[in-house]
């Protein structure tokens, strides 16, 4: 055994509830021994004290159970999203206001270009800012007809395209593939709805955002994680190829990775039989730091976007309902299948239609193959209302909800999609934990930037970015936020044994801060200045924001 390291910190809040807070944590082989007085870290042999945090306060490493590892690698790519945002480097990337915005952007990249042929992939595109504007081939087409233009929503369920892909991808006023858009006149807009659609354009330029994964992507990722105090994510919507996994295995086996990842399997690449068979080979190579076991299940889009599968009445201003990613009847049986082969679960439900789609699938399979502690758990469940999370407290669901999505998109919510009654329980932390749910919340990173302080901000405030407060009665409390991403967070993954909270035998992982989360104004938690992490007892400092 290697000797005993002692942190010291000005407050440790351990979300241990028999030992909730401590000025030192002693750390021994990447784990915790215990969590106290200096007095009694001594009890436990000789020590180097590390007094470098003595002014700064100590959390569980933030869990971020809902994100992708794509955050790592779409800044190679131009960003046209409405707000600024931060890179992995520190870089800020600023916003795009308007559609003029987003053509004036890509026509610079697209005249410094050499390569007439190379694909200009963009990212982060959301025209619900722009009111009733939608993008089409005119405005790409301002961009280049000559070279494909490729423009990904910022809820990643859409993708727009100029011409020249339509050209390439051979989609006519002939096409009938469900999710391309056309015009009154029957012509294809260019505007490509969830995955059948979008999967033609990619099949015809290549796919940088998913699909394979890269080192790069994978490096940077772990960047974006110890700029903000997360030491363990999902990259929750990956392909299981050989490459892909042979990067998660590489990476995360170097003793500087300041991440541990646990990559979802997106359970849409192969039939059921040789989904779970790919998946429990990969198990086989689990480590610290490379956690393999997730499921990912596609059922309806973006409710933003207006592929979100709504319950009666509806989008409020009259919008077709949204789309499935696969039929109810064979989304029941894929869930089916895995939950019988003891498989864990993540389930995308945006609207709810899809979460109550879901439940009933859920029973189904409980009903015919028990298990006592599954956890699967709905990813959004951003429309589920107080009888849905009843139903997922007596099956032993878990939730884990965008509680972003209430400052990027409330406003959008109360005023066009969901109207101001049904908008005021988007993402219902509160009632969740009233009926007992155990609960989770996450950014869904790159959709919204990667930052577990924020998150819990928007949870406690349900501020709007208009500065409105959504639904006053959702908000919980800052100890129920921060449970939501260190302990929370970590049951829904199945990893609460080993990370979540500072106690003995735990992984040593730190979010390392410069305030008290608990003691700060509740409008201040996400200005905390985040240091930086530890991760199995090594200190990996943050990088400075730039701009």
């Amino acid at each position: 055994m290697t000797k005993i390291l002692v942190f010291q910190a000005k407050k440790i809040i351990t979300m241990n509830a028999s030992n909730p807070y401590a000025t030192h944590v002693a750390v021994q082989d990447g784990r915790i021994l215990g969590a106290g007085t200096l007095d009694e870290m001594a009890m436990y042999g000789a020590y180097d004290l590390n007094d470098s945090f003595a002014d700064k306060i100590l959390t569980p490493g933030f869990v971020e159970g809902h994100a992708h590892a794509m955050e790592g690698g779409v800044w190679d790519h131009p960003y046209v999203g409405y707000m600024d945002r931060y890179d992995p480097e520190g870089n800020r990337w600023k916003g795009a206001t308007s559609m003029a915005d987003v053509v004036d952007i890509l026509s610079g990249i697209e005249a410094g270009m050499d390569t007439p042929d190379t694909p200009l992939f963009a990212w982060g595109f959301d025209p619900i800012y722009f009111g009733g504007d939608r993008m089409s081939v005119r405005e790409l087409d301002q961009v280049s007809t000559a070279r494909p233009v490729l423009v990904l929503h910022s809820n990643g369920h859409l993708l727009n395209v100029n011409s020249k892909v339509l050209e390439m991808a051979g989609i006519t006023d002939d096409t009938n593939v469900y999710g391309v858009l056309k015009d009154d006149a029957g012509k294809p807009t260019g505007e490509l709805m969830e995955m059948a659609a979008k999967y033609m354009a990619y099949k015809a330029t290549g796919n940088p955002f998913f699909g394979k994964i890269h080192h790069h992507a994978l490096e940077q990722y772990a960047k974006s994680a110890t700029n903000v105090g997360t030491t363990t994510a999902t990259d929750l919507f990956a392909t299981f190829d050989e490459g892909s996994l042979s990067a998660y295995r590489e990476v995360t086996a170097r003793d500087d990775y300041a991440l541990r990842l646990m990559p979802a399997m997106n359970t849409l690449d192969e039939g059921f039989e040789d989904g779970i068979a790919t998946l429990k080979a990969a198990q086989k190579d689990n480590h610290d730091r490379l956690h393999f076991g997730l499921c990912k299940v596609m059922t309806d889009g973006s409710i933003q976007g207006f592929t979100g599968r709504l319950k009666w009445p509806g989008y409020h201003n009259g919008a077709p309902n949204g789309l499935w990613n696969m039929p109810p009847e064979q989304l029941a049986e894929l869930v089916m299948a895995y939950h019988k082969a003891g498989m864990h679960l993540h389930i995308h439900t945006n609207g709810d239609e899809a979460s109550e789609v879901m439940i009933d699938a859920i029973e189904a399979a409980q009903t015919a193959h028990y298990r006592p502690d599954h956890r699967h758990t709905l990813q959004h469940c951003q429309m589920a209302d107080a009888s849905l999370f009843r139903r997922m407290a007596k099956l032993g669901i878990c939730a884990n909800l965008f509680a972003n999505h209430v400052y990027y998109w409330g406003d959008q919510h109360a005023a066009i999609t969901m109207g101001p009654d049904r908008a005021r329980r988007m993402d219902a932390c509160a009632t969740a934990l009233r009926e007992g749910v155990p609960l989770a919340i996450h950014s869904d990173a790159p959709v919204t930037p990667l930052a577990p302080l924020f998150t819990a901000w928007c949870a406690v405030n349900r501020i709007t970015a208009s500065g409105n407060i959504l639904g006053p009665e959702e908000r919980i409390s800052a100890s129920e936020a921060l449970y939501a991403i260190t302990l929370g967070a970590a049951y829904t993954l199945h990893m609460d044994h080993l990370i979540g909270s500072i106690e003995t035998g735990k992984y040593a992982d730190f979010a390392v801060l410069e305030n008290d989360p608990l003691e700060c104004p509740v409008d201040a938690i996400k200005d905390i200045p985040v240091w930086g992490t530890i991760v199995g007892g090594i200190a990996h400092q943050a990088r400075a924001r730039k701009g």
